[in-house]
């Protein structure tokens, strides 16, 4: 494991990815041609508000988004998401008006998303902490023969 993977914070280092599926509303085919153009771009600029934020991936179906972002321990996902889905219904129904017909109310996103953590894998983690156990098991017996 090396720590150039890891982001700093003042008290914390951290490596937090997620993989996070939206859609809109009734799951209608309408993220297609400018308007998922517009919604890619749209989406790295409102991720490059909040500090700390990296898109990493970010792929648009005709009626799904995935998304792979790098968030700070200091942002909850549900946080994160309740503000980039409202920013881009906003900003997408004052850009394609014909929009508003279909989705009345500026419901464009259906209430929920998948999330996913991503990160080491489970088994480079078990891996991990039996060999942290070894090392400190190793460092007491050494140090206990220091003092006898």
């Amino acid at each position: 494991m090396t720590t150039r993977q890891f982001k700093k914070l003042a008290h914390s280092l951290y490596e937090c990815k997620y993989h996070i599926v939206f859609c809109p509303k009734y799951r209608y085919k309408i993220l297609q041609k400018e308007v998922a153009t517009y919604l890619k771009e749209q989406i790295y600029q409102l991720c490059s508000q909040k500090d700390g934020v990296e898109v990493l991936e970010v792929n648009i179906q005709e009626d799904h988004i995935h998304l792979v972002v790098s968030l700070p321990p200091k942002y909850a996902v549900s946080e994160f998401m309740g503000f980039l889905k409202g920013k881009l219904a906003l900003r997408t129904f004052d850009r394609f008006a014909q929009l508003r017909k279909r989705y009345w109310g500026q419901h464009l996103w259906s209430r929920g998303y998948c999330v996913s953590t991503i990160g080491l894998d489970e088994e480079r983690i078990r891996k991990y902490v039996r060999w942290q156990h070894k090392k400190e098991s190793d460092a007491e017996a050494t140090q206990g023969k220091l003092f006898d």
